[in-house]
């Protein structure tokens, strides 16, 4: 099922686009204050360029995951404490969005200020992602 892909360059610029989308997604939502869906979307950027980096080295489909410190981890990326700190509470943005039991809590931390720095920090490592590409 996971076998080589002849045209992985393809798959990266897939996955950079339609990331690149979702970070535009993103940006209206902070503008229109809807921020639990824009932290959301700021998952969505940062999973699929992990996804990318992913096709990049090992020439195959992505692993069906929404875990950011995973898929991290397959990408063979070298991670500051930091780094690894954000991927994984990013990670949370995705179930807390999605499922009724989260939602209402999760709504209520989206503060603009907690919104706002966690956007900063999905931009950083979105730049750093798209720098490593």
């Amino acid at each position: 099922m996971n076998e080589k892909i002849d045209n992985s360059e393809k798959i990266v610029q897939f996955w950079k686009e339609s990331s690149n989308q979702n970070y535009e997604t993103m940006q209206h939502l902070m503008q229109s204050k809807d921020y639990n869906w824009a932290l959301f979307l700021g998952h969505l950027v940062i999973e699929k360029l992990l996804k990318a980096h992913y096709v990049k080295k090992h020439k195959k489909h992505p692993l069906f995951t929404h875990d950011l410190l995973r898929l991290t981890q397959k990408t063979g990326l070298v991670l500051t404490e930091e780094q690894e700190e954000w991927f994984d509470e990013i990670s949370t943005f995705n179930l807390n969005t999605r499922y009724d039991n989260y939602k209402q809590e999760f709504r209520n931390r989206c503060t603009l200020e907690f919104t706002t720095d966690w956007i900063k920090n999905i931009e950083t490592l979105r730049l750093w992602l798209i720098n490593q590409l």
